[in-house]
């Protein structure tokens, strides 16, 4: 089924310090709590799955893919207290973060 009239935001993130187990379980329950915002409908926390494939990217420890039912709702996201909060206290964990944002095909 297609997914029509969405804004989706998916966020990869690279950890500083890849092998902590610790560092990424604290990740993901600070992604748990930025669920919480208000504008999200969907949302889903991912780890790379066991495909390896030339086009398959892996390196990423955790994704976060959202689902907003427009532009502007996920602009209200960018600047919830919640949102703010996850970053203030997450942002020690990572070393990079690579976002994608789309909309629908025309």
């Amino acid at each position: 089924m297609e997914i029509k009239n969405v804004f989706i935001h998916h966020v990869f993130f690279w950890l500083k310090n890849p092998s902590s187990k610790e560092d990424k379980a604290a990740l993901i329950e600070g992604l748990k709590k930025l669920a919480a915002c208000k504008t999200i409908k969907q949302f889903h926390i991912g780890e790379p799955a066991d495909t390896h494939r030339s086009v398959v990217e892996r390196s990423y420890a955790v994704s976060w893919m959202v689902f907003f039912d427009n532009p502007a709702d996920q602009e209200d996201y960018q600047t919830d207290p919640i949102h703010l909060k996850f970053v203030e206290e997450c942002s020690h964990l990572w070393t990079k973060v690579v976002v994608h944002d789309s909309v629908n095909a025309k």
